[in-house]
């Protein structure tokens, strides 16, 4: 495990991206808590992810992407509620359950048709799903059940060597899970409020808008 808080972001980065298309497995910081990626299509990198956690491997795997191009590849097709949405609040901390593309293997979804997608509001997620050129996993990096952390000490306490590379920048992150919304049908659904409240949810959908 690599752990350099003393090298520059931008080392930090090219060394975290050489490890992620290599097929391992970096903990990261994003605009909510520190997270735990792998890129999308390497099945022995995600299931070191659900390993490392200790998830269930029935629990989807949520997926950062940079740019629209990379939603594109991951999803099979976006309504109206999932559209109005992303320019409402991506990027940010929303993660919108979407039909996923044939791309998508079950591993990522626990068998599910869908995939859970965010663009964060942080450089570097963005930047590890940019250079990669991939959709990456955006779990929280944390031992299933126990809390969040937005500071990568922390994530070295907690998960250690298990992690190939920790990106050190800081605290950051606002420490509240993203939004989660299903924008499958035509009316959204929430399923956690995060960041994002239902109020904003509302205004934005209010045409449509309902509660889980």
């Amino acid at each position: 495990m690599l752990y350099e808080p003393e090298v520059s972001l931008e080392k930090q980065l090219a060394k975290a991206v050489e490890i992620l298309l290599s097929g391992g497995v970096v903990a990261y910081p994003t605009d909510t808590v520190y997270g735990l990626g792998a890129v999308y299509n390497n099945v022995t990198a995600i299931q070191r992810v659900y390993a490392i956690k200790g998830r269930s491997h029935i629990k989807a795997l949520p997926l950062i992407v940079a740019d629209y191009e990379q939603l594109d590849e991951i999803t099979a097709s976006i309504n109206a509620c999932g559209r109005l949405l992303m320019r409402s609040f991506w990027p940010g901390a929303l993660t919108l359950v979407l039909p996923r593309s044939n791309r998508v293997t079950d591993d990522i979804t626990g068998g599910a048709d869908t995939i859970a997608a965010r663009m964060p509001d942080h450089p570097v997620p963005l930047a590890l799903a940019r250079r990669t050129g991939r959709a990456i996993c955006a779990t929280s990096a944390n031992i299933s059940g126990q809390k969040s952390t937005i500071i990568a000490r922390d994530v070295l306490k907690g998960l250690g060597s298990s992690v190939d590379y920790i990106i050190s920048h800081g605290k950051t992150g606002c420490g509240i899970p993203s939004t989660l919304v299903d924008a499958t049908a035509e009316v959204p659904v929430i399923i956690r409020e995060g960041f994002i409240t239902r109020e904003q949810i509302n205004r934005v959908c209010k045409s449509f808008y309902r509660e889980a």
